[in-house]
């Protein structure tokens, strides 16, 4: 019999119940008093989110749409723009800076690890001129599960006047950010990740200070212009046709994850990582990355050279209905990558680490069956007991 399905990829997520129940209403004007109300409540909730009481803009689009409409608006053809990059979307956010005329110098920091606050403090000084604009860093890099430590790269920068602009696409809620506390000028977030909802939706918080740049900036843009998304949001509308299924379905994302509390929410990913990393370790497999910069919303496992990460992929979808994701580029067949972010339930963790254990049994890996399972139980329990105390 073919079990349900088990979504672990890290994008799109699982849509709990109330979500999908919640989109599941009929039309209403877009134009009228209730989609107002609606619009209000959504974008104080995303607010709280980023921890912030600056500018916030919901576009229909994906992250990447919500990136580009970050360059469009904040940095002008022809600036300097250093980009931090850690994996395929830190390149991609450099690419789509370039795209749009900046003159775009990238640090690449290796697959698996995260940007140094070091290397990068050393560089920034290094510009006396005050020539770069713009930095562009991602929070969490899901093609190789780090995380960058933002709070203190973002203090490493100091009083250097360039934007400090985010990718946390698939950081926000599933890691700790605070937007105004730490001094961050855009941030940049998606659905389909840790909010819970399917994909077409991206937000852009951004600092009155990047609003100051944004109107003296010389950029193409019309789709993504801020300043035709602030006009109509004054009046509780959105500039084009809005997706009105995808705002009742963060109304209630958001609902749920204010029931649960914030600090819960980001507790129970930390949890989450800790049970995949321990299990994977207790059978003897290797992550990819590195303790200090391991990610809350997906784990990296390095899949042994005999099997090869795609065999293990295809075993568990033909015969547990197990999605995972794989390795990206020069990582295809080498790694493959359990997400673990939004509405992925303990349970889930736990069966999609027991179905591992049978799969890499099944292809005479040597492994004493229960020994991962049994360290990501013992982590569960802990936490439950913590829970209570």
């Amino acid at each position: 019999m073919k079990s349900a399905q088990y979504l672990l990829i890290p994008g799109p997520t699982p849509i709990p119940l109330r979500v999908a129940r919640a989109m599941d209403r009929p039309m209403i004007n877009h134009r009228g008093p209730e989609f107002r109300a609606i619009v209000e409540e959504v974008l104080g909730g995303v607010k709280r989110i980023c921890r912030t009481q600056e500018n916030l803009l919901i576009y229909p689009a994906s992250g990447t749409g919500g990136l580009e409409a970050a360059v469009a608006n904040f940095i002008a053809p022809g600036e300097k723009v250093l980009a931090v990059s850690i994996g395929v979307f830190g390149d991609r956010f450099a690419e789509i800076a370039s795209r749009f005329g900046a003159r775009t110098e990238k640090m690449d920091f290796p697959w698996g690890s995260g940007a140094d606050p070091d290397q990068i403090r050393d560089r920034i000084n290094k510009d006396k001129k005050g020539e770069i604009k713009a930095i562009l860093i991602t929070h969490n890099e899901t093609s190789t599960g780090a995380c960058n430590d933002i709070k203190a790269i973002r203090a490493a920068v100091g009083h250097h006047p360039a934007l400090f602009m985010v990718d946390s696409v698939s950081g926000l809620a599933a890691h700790e950010l605070r937007m105004d506390e730490w001094g961050l000028d855009v941030v940049v977030s998606g659905s389909q990740k840790a909010f819970m909802i399917p994909p077409g939706l991206s937000f852009m918080a951004f600092s009155h200070r990047a609003l100051t740049k944004q109107h003296n900036t010389q950029n193409s843009r019309y789709y993504w212009d801020v300043n035709i998304g602030l006009e109509y949001q004054q009046s509780g509308q959105t500039p084009f046709t809005p997706p009105i299924s995808l705002y009742y379905g963060l109304q209630e994302a958001l609902k749920m994850l204010e029931e649960e509390g914030l600090e819960h929410v980001l507790k129970r990913h930390r949890n989450y990582r800790e049970m995949v990393r321990s299990s994977i370790n207790a059978m003897g497999l290797e992550l990819f990355t590195e303790e200090r910069f391991a990610s809350n919303a997906v784990t990296s496992i390095c899949a042994p050279a005999s099997i090869g990460a795609n065999a293990i992929r295809k075993y568990m979808l033909d015969e547990f209905n197990i999605i995972l994701a794989g390795g990206q580029q020069e990582l295809d067949n080498k790694i493959f990558r359990l997400g673990h972010l939004g509405y992925v339930r303990e349970l889930d963790i736990i069966s999609v680490l027991a179905a591992l254990e049978l799969t890499l049994v099944k292809f005479h890996y040597d492994l004493h069956m229960g020994s991962g399972l049994n360290q990501a139980q013992q982590i569960l329990f802990k936490y439950h007991i913590s829970k209570k105390e």
